[in-house]
């Protein structure tokens, strides 16, 4: 991928776009380093991974602001798209909430219709507001952009609580005012992702949600397969989270188990990134080199 590519034109590729989920300065740096280019700052990533919270509304504006700009300063070659959730209020807030994730430097803003405090789109007991103040939503989150290249991704959860028809009316809804990318969340069948490529008239982002196989929600397909559909891109925002927590919890259980049965503190490279490892990926070379040439 080419860095100078913009995302709208990414979007508009035949090829789909591949768009893995940051929650931190390691999954920043590695997926920049791994050349994909285009990353999510998930909501359900920042909370859990930086609050210890579920996905349930607890993530705030400015800790969600923040995080983005964090992960942007370490990545700045990385195009970060933000997960505004429902724009923390009504029209006018989502004015400022565009704002201060252009500020941040993200290159592109989520905004959704569920009720706030909002959820996962994968839990149940979602709710959403009604479709003209949903609409009145992007009207003004693409009001608020200043770069014409900062893309406002309209989402919509409203599968789950009014069936496919009305999700595919609230995105034309969406399409009408102005957003640049469609997201319908938690769609069924691969026949209700072509339905709604088919039915709408831009880009279509899908999300698979990895670590998910016991719900019945979006069903895991391969983005080729996806592309077939008419899918324009796809998120994993929950693969490096969970592959995080889930090394965390495994390293700990073999410490557990050598420090207290065995007496011994393990330090395995199976289990462990080594200091060289980190250092090298959280930047030790710049610094070294700004430190350099600070000091003639």
């Amino acid at each position: 991928m080419l860095a100078g590519d913009s995302l709208s034109a990414r979007f508009a590729a035949d090829e789909i776009l591949v768009i893995p989920g940051i929650h931190d300065g390691y999954s920043a740096r590695l997926i920049d380093q791994a050349g994909f280019g285009v990353a999510i700052a998930g909501g359900a990533g920042l909370s859990e991974s930086r609050l210890g919270w579920a996905d349930r509304g607890i993530l705030g504006l400015q800790d969600n602001v923040n995080a983005v700009r964090d992960l942007a300063g370490c990545a700045p070659n990385l195009k970060i798209i933000a997960d505004g959730d429902t724009g923390y209020g009504n029209a006018v807030n989502v004015h400022f909430t565009v704002r201060a994730f252009e500020q941040a430097g993200a290159r592109a803003v989520l905004i959704e219709d569920q009720v706030w405090p909002k959820r996962c789109g994968h839990m149940a007991g979602k709710a959403v507001i009604g479709e003209d103040e949903a609409a009145e939503k992007i009207a003004a989150a693409v009001e608020a952009r200043k770069d014409p290249d900062f893309l406002i991704i309209a989402r919509t959860d409203s599968v789950a609580t009014d069936g496919l028809d009305e999700a595919i009316a609230r995105l034309n809804r969406f399409a009408a005012s102005g957003a640049d990318v469609l997201f319908a969340d938690a769609l069924l069948s691969a026949d209700d992702i072509r339905t709604v490529a088919q039915e709408t008239p831009l880009p279509l982002l899908v999300n698979m949600g990895l670590g998910l196989r016991q719900r019945s929600t979006t069903p895991l397909i391969a983005p080729n397969a996806l592309q077939d559909l008419g899918t324009a891109a796809v998120i994993y925002p929950r693969l490096l989270t969970a592959a995080s927590l889930k090394g965390m919890m495994t390293a700990l259980k073999a410490f557990q188990q050598s420090v207290l049965t065995e007496n011994e503190t393990p330090d395995r490279d199976d289990l462990l990134a080594s200091f060289d490892e980190i250092n090298s990926l959280t930047g030790m070379a710049q610094l070294d080199a700004l430190e350099r040439d600070l000091d003639r």
